[in-house]
């Protein structure tokens, strides 16, 4: 929202939220019906139909998927290009403000509807004509880039700045759809700009369907382009064809507007801002120097994995609106399953990780790879070798780079996989690199969520390295840990320290009011569970929520630091600005210098790494009902 939104700052649906979509049923129900005609008929049927009409429809979808697949390369660039412009932070404050993108595209859609319905010019437009073509050309680069050059400088003069186009400017670090994000008021001016070569092509009878259509592309490619944050111009262009300098803005070009607010006023083409001499005087030197780009290692790389096959949406990479929430299933997300489906395909060819995302804290340079892979490809038996090839190759790749500290996600620490991480210390002794399994921190966490007076808890699931280093420290803080089973439970006893056994108890008894859960949990255990429960779960994955009379935490987590930069999206089902313990493991562990693994059967010391974590800023998340 602008400083100051002045009048038609909202859209005029912006109040149905997802509904909005059902505004274009009267334009479009009527166009599927001609066109589900037209096929039945066949040859014959498509002749009959108005191919400009039919074809509206089609072309509101192939917009929005040319953005959205602009979206996703800029922001799979930006978090590991060496090219990127403005090395900055971006918050879910601009993701929330940019979600509406595709209003926009409703409102090309109403602007075509009804052109074609009020304009007979604009009927039974031929698929081609050279005049139109070079009439939409010349178009563009008079009245057009001329009247949008001194608008666009009029937007800011300080009245309507702060009423409007303030709106935009609010990014400073652009992504491709910054550069529709607009109020109302501002799209109605640009949509009457932009007419001007649709409706003097129409009234001179040289329109076609081409020179409309690929209008609209290249209007869709320069603003994502022009907005994508990462340089990608090669500079053999304005080699071959120097006059090219003054046709085409460059990324680096127009991040100098969302820098320097006052300089490179260009639509498209910045000839206007050498004849006005408003051309930014850097403009050459950042083009050259984020064309260059610069290599930068991250100090810690944390190593994950997608998991469902419908949550590649909600990867940063995918949808920004999905990965800056929680992850949920959702029905629209459902039935894209055949581009899931390929996208699982795809990923067994593809032989290396990559990169997801990239942070800073303090000193600290971070990123997330992930490992192309799926949650039930972990449990495939002949899976196992290719997935452990994954991860060495990430480590060693990792360990080239210089990176000091790597902590293992989700699956990618599993013991049946690789023991905790110890296979790729047997197989590299001499890593330079850390590997970090973060199971100190996570029993710290789990251990700090147990409600204080508690004397018992009942421990159920899988028996792990974690669920063990919890035992013994609430057994040492004089808890009793109560177990179910008695293989469990004489499995623990062997590593319990004899001062310490008689905390240990075997008991079937379920009236604990906390129960620390792993993996296996059974949902009939969870219904014999007293009114109240605490779940704390010391697991990857979450248990299910099958009461809602008792109280769910979290998978082990803490909250960020104000400080921790370029976090705007949500890891998996975790809250915004909350990330798992172990990829907070990974970070302590560089940023107290600390020299040695943690991986396999090595642990730190729980009490020395939740000190550290508080230390740095991080918060425990309170338990989520």
């Amino acid at each position: 929202m602008a400083s100051r939104p002045g009048p038609l700052t909202e859209w005029p649906w912006q109040r149905l939220g997802n509904f909005k979509y059902v505004v274009m049923l009267p334009w479009v129900v009527p166009a599927l019906n001609t066109m589900i005609k037209a096929a039945r008929k066949g040859r014959e049927g498509w002749e009959e139909v108005d191919m400009g009409y039919v074809i509206i429809f089609p072309a509101l979808l192939l917009r929005m998927l040319h953005n959205q697949i602009w979206i996703s390369i800029s922001r799979f660039q930006t978090a590991r290009s060496p090219h990127l412009i403005v090395d900055r932070s971006i918050d879910f404050e601009q993701v929330d403000r940019e979600r509406n993108w595709d209003d926009q595209i409703l409102f090309n859609g109403f602007f075509f509807y009804i052109g074609h319905a009020l304009i007979p010019s604009a009927k039974d437009l031929p698929i081609w004509r050279s005049d139109g073509v070079m009439m939409t050309i010349l178009l563009h680069m008079g009245p057009v880039e001329f009247l949008y050059y001194w608008f666009h400088r009029a937007l800011h003069h300080h009245f309507l700045y702060s009423r409007y186009h303030s709106h935009h400017h609010a990014s400073i670090v652009t992504e491709p759809i910054t550069s529709v994000i607009h109020p109302f008021a501002e799209h109605i001016a640009y949509y009457i700009l932009f007419s001007i070569p649709f409706l003097a092509t129409i009234f001179s009878g040289t329109a076609s369907i081409a020179a409309i259509v690929g209008y609209i592309v290249y209007i869709d490619f320069m603003n994502n382009m022009g907005h994508c944050n990462f340089e990608l111009v090669p500079k053999w262009l304005f080699r071959v064809f120097p006059p090219l300098k003054y046709l085409m803005y460059t990324p680096s070009f127009h991040s100098l507007h969302h820098t320097q607010f006052r300089t490179n006023y260009s639509l498209f083409m910045p000839f206007y801002d050498y004849i006005y001499k408003t051309m930014d005087k850097t403009s050459d030197e950042l083009y050259e120097s984020s064309l260059q780009g610069k290599e930068e290692a991250p100090d810690v790389v944390h190593l994950t994995h997608p998991t469902t096959l419908q949550s590649i949406y909600h990867l940063r990479l995918g949808f920004a609106s999905l990965a800056s929430r929680p992850y949920s299933s959702k029905w629209y997300i459902l039935i894209m399953w055949p581009m899931a489906g390929l996208s699982m395909v795809l990923a067994w060819f593809y032989g290396s990780s990559f990169t997801v995302e990239r942070n800073k804290l303090k000193h600290l340079k971070m990123q997330t790879w992930a490992i192309p892979r799926y949650n039930f490809q972990y449990g495939l038996s002949w899976e196992k070798e290719a997935i452990n090839n994954l991860i060495e190759k990430a480590i060693l790749e990792a360990d080239e780079k210089g990176v000091k500290v790597m902590s293992l996600g989700l699956l990618n620490q599993r013991e049946e996989l690789n023991k905790s991480g110890e296979l790729y210390l047997q197989k590299h002794p001499k890593l330079k690199i850390r590997i970090v399994d973060g199971s100190s921190l996570v029993a710290a966490v789990v251990i700090n969520s147990i409600p204080q007076g508690t004397d018992q808890v009942l421990l159920k699931g899988k028996l792990s390295k974690i669920s063990g280093a919890i035992t013994i420290a609430l057994c040492q803080k004089d808890v009793k840990v109560a177990i179910s089973r008695r293989e469990e439970f004489e499995m623990l006893k062997i590593c319990m320290p004899t001062n310490l056994a008689s905390n240990l108890v075997l008991s079937n008894n379920y009236d604990s009011r906390v129960w620390l859960v792993g993996d296996g949990l059974h949902d009939e255990e969870q219904l014999k569970a007293n009114k109240e429960t605490h779940f704390i779960p010391f697991s990857q994955f979450p248990p299910k929520n099958l009461r809602k009379d008792c109280i769910y935490h979290s998978t082990p987590a803490l909250i960020v630091p104000k400080e921790f930069e370029n976090l705007h999206a949500c890891e998996n089902w975790l809250p915004r600005r909350v990330i798992s313990a172990w990829r907070v493991a990974g970070m302590v562990h560089a940023l107290e210098g600390w020299d040695t693994h943690e991986c396999g059967r090595n642990m730190n010391d729980i009490d020395k790494v939740w000190d550290a974590t508080l230390r740095h800023g991080f918060l425990p998340l309170n338990c989520l009902k």
